[in-house]
Formats: structure tokens, C-alpha cells, sequence
């Protein structure tokens, strides 16, 4: 490929975080009496964590502000990070053998920086990047493309020469507007997704070796 980096997305690509996201926000919406459901939860794959509370919000009419709800949710990714987080399969040696073959690697993720940062340092992973960026550093999140182009820049990359590996709908949406290819590796809670406009589908994330 043409590609020189590769931008991983980080929950339910290298971090098996989505279980983990669907009870934070459980959690948090079960202090207003309500349920929440996995079809609910799809809706907000890719998005960052302050615009889903923005949705949900609006939608239930829940008394507190937005950023209120986003602390209640962050504080429960965190919590259950600190028991562990799960690596998805092939997380970290995926990492190490493409930044071996000469990518430089970056980490664009609708996930809070706290959030990140805690993944990264529990498994590890840190120092494989070059950049990491949060969609909260950007204007618009996921399905826009700012997330990704920003790391771009920060490993000063032309767009079209970046790969880009997600798992959501949103995600790709995302690369696609920023001029990138892209290769989707659909997790347990994406595979129904629509994910036509992809460049690649992998079936798990060793298969990226293969494309590069």
C-alpha cells in the first residue's frame, strides 16, 4: 500500500472497551429511572462521550447538563478500566510488527483523553504512538473527519497516505470524509453495520498484516 502511518481507533479496535462503555452508560442513565438498551447504545458507537449525553439529554429530558452526565459516564469507564482493561486479539503485537515495517502509528479516538490515556498506560501501548488525539480536542466529532485529520497533521502526513483501521459505521464515515483509506475490522457490537463505503474489511485485526 501507499500508506506511510497508519490511525487506529482505540474501543472495540485494540481495547475490547465496548462492554465496558454500554454499562458506564447504563449505569449513568439508571440514575434518572431509565433503561437502556444495546440498540440504543449502537447509535452512539464513534461518537464522543459529550455528544451522546447531548442526544440522551434532549431525548429523555434528564434535568442535569450534558457535561454533567458525560463526569458520571467518564467516571465509570474509569472505574472499570482500573480492574483491568482486555486487549482485542493481536493487541500489542499487531502494534509492534506494523511500526517494525516502518508505519508511524497514531491513535484517533472519540473517547475522553482521561479515558485513553488510561487505556494506554494499563496495557502498555503508549509508546507505539506517535500521536493520540481525542475527539474532545477537535470541533466536531466522529462522523466528521477532524479527529483524523488532526493526528495527521501531528505526524505531519498527507491524508492520503494515511490508513486509517476503526470498527464503527461512524468511524468510517469519518475517515472517508478526511480523504483517507480505510479498513474495518467490525467488532461483536458493529458487525451489523452498514459498511459499504469501506476500502477493506479484515475479520480481526491480525489481518492487517496482510495489507501492509
Amino acid at each position: 500500500m501507499k500508506a506511510q502511518a497508519v490511525i487506529f481507533d482505540m474501543d472495540g479496535v485494540l481495547v475490547d472497551s465496548e462492554p465496558f462503555g454500554f454499562e458506564a452508560m447504563r449505569r449513568m442513565v439508571a440514575r434518572y429511572g431509565l433503561g437502556y438498551s444495546e440498540e440504543e447504545n449502537a447509535e452512539f458507537l464513534g461518537r464522543t462521550t459529550l455528544e451522546s449525553c447531548r442526544i440522551l439529554k434532549a431525548r429523555h429530558g434528564l434535568p442535569d447538563a450534558a457535561e454533567t452526565l458525560a463526569d458520571f459516564y467518564i467516571e465509570g469507564m474509569l472505574a472499570q478500566i482500573d480492574e483491568g482493561p482486555v486487549p482485542m486479539p493481536g493487541v500489542p503485537d499487531v502494534l509492534e510488527r506494523v511500526r517494525a515495517r516502518g508505519y508511524r502509528l497514531a491513535l484517533a479516538s472519540s473517547a475522553e483523553l482521561r479515558v485513553i490515556h488510561a487505556n494506554l498506560t494499563a496495557l502498555a501501548l503508549g509508546p507505539l504512538f506517535e500521536a493520540v488525539v481525542s475527539g474532545t480536542q477537535v470541533a466536531r466529532g466522529k462522523p466528521a473527519p477532524d479527529v483524523f485529520l488532526l493526528a495527521a497533521d501531528r505526524l505531519a502526513v498527507p491524508p492520503d497516505r494515511c490508513l486509517v483501521i476503526e470498527d464503527s459505521r461512524n468511524g468510517l464515515l469519518a475517515a472517508k470524509a478526511a480523504g483517507m483509506t480505510c479498513a474495518v475490522v467490525p467488532c461483536a457490537h458493529t458487525r451489523h453495520q452498514d459498511f459499504r463505503e469501506a476500502d477493506h474489511r479484515l475479520a480481526a485485526l491480525p489481518d492487517l498484516l496482510t495489507l501492509l
